[in-house]
C-alpha cells in the first residue's frame, strides 16, 4: 500500500475530529441555553446517523453481505454497551449532562430500593402504605459521618432517625462511661426518642467512617400528619418499644416481601433529578474520573477512526462520512466541555483532552488503512458492521438522550436537519 494513502487516511482522520478541540474552544467563550445545546446535539446525532447509514450499512448491503453486517452490528453494539458501562462505573458518566443525570438517578433508585428492602422488615415503616412511599423518598437523605463523630448525643432531644447503611457505631452511656452496644448495617437508631419525645439515653458515635440514611424529626412528624395509617403504627410501635426496649417485632417473610414488591415500584416516580451538589459530590468520589471521561469520549470515536482508513482501501474517501463525523463531533465536544467546565475542569485541561482525541482519531484512521490491506470484502463488511453498531449505540445511548434531556421537542426536527445535512455532501 502506498504510504501516501496512509498519510491521507491520517489527515482525513484529523479533519473528521478537528471539531473536537473546536467545540472546546467555542465552549470557552459561549454558554448557550439548553435548547440551543439540544439542537446542536440532535443535529450531530442526525448527521452521524446519515453517515453510518450511507457509508457503512448501504455499502455492505450493496455487496450482498447482510449476515456479516448484522453480526458486526451486534458485536459493535454489545461491545460498546459493555465498555461504556464499565467506564461509567469509574466516573465516565460525568462526560455529559444527560449521562450524569441518568447514571445518578439510576444509582439513587438502586440505593433506595436497597434501603426499602431493609425497611420492609421494620414494623414502623412496614405500616407505611406502599402507595404512599413517594412521600418518604424526598424526605430521606444519605449522610456520611467521620470516625468519632456523634450521630446522637446523650441528654439531647431526638432530631433524626438513622438507618445505618455501612460501617459500625457505638452506643455509649457517657455518664457511666461504658459501651452499651455496637450496631452496624441495617440497624435503626434514634427512633425511640422520635416516637416518645424523650431525651436520648445514650450517645451514638461513629466507629470508623459511617454511611447512614437520615430522616429528620420534622419530616417524620409530617409523615404522621399526612398518612393516618402511619400515625396509628407510631402509637403501636411506641407502646411496644416502651415495654420491650430494643426488641424488634418480627414480621413474616411474606409480609416483608409483599411490602417491598409494592413499594419499589413507587421509587422511580418519586426520585428527583440530581442537584449540582449531587454531581459535585459524585465527581469528588471518583478519583479516576478525568481518565474515565477521556476514555469514554475516546470509546465514542474508536469505530469511526478505524473505518475512515479502512474504507479508503476500497474506494475514495466519502465526503458524507467525513462531514457526518465532523458535524457530530462538534456538538459532542461542545456539550461535554460545558459540563466539564461546570465540574471545575480548567480550559487548558479540557482543550488538551479534546486535542489528544483528535490526534488519536488520525492515528486510528492511519492504523485502519494499514491493518486492513488485503482483507476480504466479507471481513471488511463485518468491520463496517462493528463500527455501525457501535456508532448507532452511541447515538441512541448518549447523543439523543442528552439532546432530549436538555431541549425536549427541539430534538426531532434538529435530528432530521443533521441527517439531511450529511446526505447533502453525497450530492457534491
Amino acid at each position: 500500500m502506498p504510504e501516501s494513502l496512509a498519510l491521507q487516511a491520517f489527515i482525513f482522520g484529523l479533519i473528521s475530529a478537528a471539531s473536537l478541540p473546536l467545540g472546546a474552544i467555542v465552549a470557552r467563550f459561549w454558554t448557550p441555553g439548553n435548547r440551543v445545546i439540544a439542537a446542536l446535539m440532535a443535529f450531530g446525532g442526525g448527521a452521524l446517523l446519515a453517515a453510518l447509514t450511507i457509508d457503512l450499512v448501504v455499502e455492505s448491503l450493496n455487496r450482498g453481505h447482510y449476515s456479516q453486517l448484522a453480526v458486526g452490528c451486534l458485536i459493535g453494539g454489545f461491545l460498546f454497551v459493555a465498555l461504556n458501562a464499565w467506564i461509567n462505573s469509574q466516573g465516565g458518566f460525568l462526560r455529559k449532562v444527560g449521562t450524569t443525570v441518568s447514571y445518578l438517578t439510576r444509582s439513587k433508585s438502586k440505593d433506595f430500593k436497597r434501603l426499602f428492602k431493609r425497611l420492609s422488615r421494620s414494623p414502623l415503616f412496614n405500616a407505611l402504605p406502599p402507595q404512599q412511599i413517594q412521600h418518604l423518598v424526598p424526605l430521606i437523605e444519605r449522610q456520611t459521618f467521620q470516625p468519632g463523630q456523634a450521630l446522637m448525643t446523650q441528654g439531647k432531644e431526638g432530631e433524626n432517625l438513622y438507618i445505618i447503611d455501612q460501617g459500625q457505631v457505638r452506643v455509649v452511656d457517657e455518664i457511666q462511661q461504658r459501651q452499651l452496644a455496637s450496631l452496624g448495617a441495617d440497624d435503626v437508631v434514634g427512633e425511640i426518642s422520635l416516637l416518645t419525645g424523650n431525651l436520648h439515653t445514650a450517645s451514638v458515635i461513629a466507629d470508623g467512617e459511617v454511611s447512614a440514611w437520615v430522616l429528620k424529626k420534622e419530616d417524620f412528624d409530617e409523615l404522621v400528619k399526612v398518612i393516618p395509617s402511619f400515625a396509628k403504627a407510631i402509637i403501636e410501635v411506641t407502646e411496644h418499644r416502651l415495654k420491650e426496649l430494643g426488641a424488634e417485632k418480627t414480621l413474616s417473610e411474606e409480609q416483608a416481601e409483599d411490602w417491598y414488591d409494592a413499594a419499589k415500584h413507587r421509587v422511580d416516580d418519586a426520585i428527583t433529578a440530581p442537584t449540582a451538589s449531587d454531581v459535585k459530590e459524585a465527581a469528588a468520589s471518583y478519583s479516576a474520573a478525568p481518565l474515565a471521561i477521556w476514555l469514554g469520549i475516546f470509546l465514542d470515536g474508536i469505530p469511526e477512526s478505524f473505518v475512515i482508513g479502512a474504507s479508503m482501501l476500497h474506494a475514495s474517501i466519502s465526503l458524507s462520512l467525513i462531514a457526518g463525523l465532523f458535524l457530530s463531533n462538534f456538538p459532542e465536544a461542545f456539550s461535554s466541555s460545558l459540563g466539564m467546565r461546570e465540574q471545575g475542569y480548567s480550559f487548558n485541561r479540557i482543550l488538551i483532552m479534546w486535542t489528544s482525541l483528535m490526534i488519536f482519531t488520525g492515528i486510528g484512521a492511519w492504523l485502519g488503512s494499514v491493518f486492513f490491506v488485503g482483507v476480504e470484502l466479507t471481513t471488511f463488511s463485518l468491520v463496517e458492521g462493528i463500527a455501525a453498531g457501535a456508532m448507532l449505540t452511541v447515538i441512541a445511548e448518549t447523543m439523543l438522550p442528552e439532546a432530549y434531556h436538555r431541549g425536549g421537542g427541539v430534538t426531532g426536527i434538529s435530528t432530521l436537519l443533521g441527517f439531511l445535512a450529511a446526505i447533502f455532501f453525497t450530492t457534491l
